[in-house]
């Protein structure tokens, strides 16, 4: 037993005495003791109703019992909720520190294993059944496109489902760097909440460590970020284009603690991987898509997965705006048209041009950092945009807009492609542009 349910215990031996059977058992049993706060108890009430009810009648009653309990405890706070376990939820949601987005598609079920990546989701699966106790720290390498961000998300997305008191932290290396800075220029209390927010989580995902080159000061506050936490056993997985022992400019301390744990290497899918994901997305945007035209994408469309999908949506989407049938000949035919990096550049000004008019703002506003409502969602239909018309890397797109981290450009795409589905008026705006772009 806690100690706040000792407490509550004999708190309800002085309500007994004052207060009637009826109400007693009415009210006084729903309540459920779950935390202290300073000088308050913090007890669970399972609706609005209660909560009402308790506050208006027996909110006295109930301080001075707490009084008389002799404890310490004067006050007492309601959470509406059926557990304590909905209250440790809402606390790991209010106090969860700020990281990138984490997009709940990307699951474990949802990667397509292969013998390329099987290491990888293996190591990732172990990771995040028993954090802090199978390999700490995981460091997944390997190029681009690969899913290296996936098996990352599906670590935190499998740990929010199975363990949701654990605080889980995903951020690039970009955001670690900017916080930072900005930590830097708005004085020591910020620089205070800044490793607060980094060094009391229980799962640490950074992407992209390679990033960490040639930033003296970045490494230093990441090295004692990570020393920090491996000292408590908090887990800490780590994504790079390449081994640490191979980052250029990265101190040699750090090399060498990325090193300890379990280095697990990603290689480019073979044929066989590479249609069986083409399938997965398909089938995840409720188009059958004959396999010869799989087959001939995953041979004719290189070894990045990110700009294998690209062809694919691709290939759909004209398939369906030409209501033709999607055969090989129509596919050879649609990516023969994109070929060439001059032609993609320029169309890649198409879109930003037509998303201008379309919302008359200026290019320099929307590819800008700022986030007011104005420009946040005409820039992330851009990115959808691009990334549905394009066979682009992510990393690509990210510098063309604006010089964006590529996780920015998931996020962006994924939630328009979910705002399509349930909201008309965006579902209109998207089709009006990809209309104002293909007749430019």
């Amino acid at each position: 037993m806690e100690s706040f349910e000792i407490l509550w215990n004999n708190a309800l031996e002085e309500l007994e005495k004052t207060v009637s059977g009826i109400t007693y058992s009415t009210y006084i049993t729903r309540l459920t003791p779950v935390d202290f706060k300073g000088n308050k108890i913090v007890l669970c009430t399972p609706n609005e109703f209660f909560a009402k009810q308790i506050t208006a009648m027996l909110a006295e009653k109930i301080r001075a019992a707490l009084i008389a309990s002799k404890t310490g405890i004067t006050d007492f706070e309601l959470f509406v909720g059926q557990n304590k376990e909905d209250y440790l939820k809402q606390i790991r949601q209010d106090e969860a520190p700020q990281g990138g987005p984490i997009n709940p598609a990307f699951t474990f079920d949802s990667f397509v294993v292969g013998p390329s990546n099987e290491y990888i989701y293996a190591a990732g699966k172990a990771v995040a059944e028993n954090p802090g106790e199978s390999y700490n720290p995981l460091f997944i390498y390997g190029g681009t496109g690969l899913g290296k961000t996936h098996i990352l998300m599906a670590i935190a997305n499998y740990i929010r489902l199975h363990s949701p008191s654990l605080n889980v932290l995903y951020a690039t290396c970009e955001q670690f760097t900017n916080q930072l800075i900005e930590s830097i220029s708005r004085g020591a209390n910020k620089g205070s909440e800044f490793r607060s927010r980094y060094r009391n989580v229980d799962v640490l995902l950074i992407d992209d460590v390679q990033f960490l080159a040639k930033k003296e000061s970045t490494q230093m506050e990441f090295f004692h970020t990570f020393n920090e936490l491996v000292l408590q056993n908090k887990q800490i997985v780590l994504t790079s284009d390449r081994p640490p022992q191979e980052i250029e400019l990265l101190e040699d301390r750090l090399k060498t603690r990325f090193e300890g744990g379990l280095l697990a290497d990603v290689q480019p899918p073979d044929l066989e991987t590479r249609i069986a994901i083409l399938k997965k997305k398909a089938e995840e945007k409720k188009c059958i898509v004959d396999m010869k035209v799989l087959a001939y994408l995953a041979e004719t469309g290189g070894e990045d997965i990110r700009t294998l999908i690209g062809k694919l949506t691709k290939v759909i989407f004209f398939s369906q705006l030409q209501e033709k049938p999607l055969t090989v000949e129509l596919a050879a035919e649609v990516l023969r048209e994109s070929t060439g990096d001059e032609q993609e550049e320029l169309k890649i000004d198409d879109i930003i041009g037509c998303v201008c008019e379309f919302f008359k703002i200026s290019k320099t506003n929307l590819l800008e950092k700022k986030k007011n409502k104005e420009v946040v969602e005409p820039r992330q239909i851009c990115m959808y945009l691009i990334c549905e018309l394009l066979s682009l890397p992510l990393v690509t797109v990210g510098e063309k807009m604006g010089g964006r981290d590529h996780t920015t450009v998931i996020h962006a795409r994924d939630k328009i492609a979910e705002l399509i589905k349930t909201n008309n008026k965006m579902a209109v705006q998207v089709n009006d542009l990809k209309n104002m772009i293909l007749k430019k």
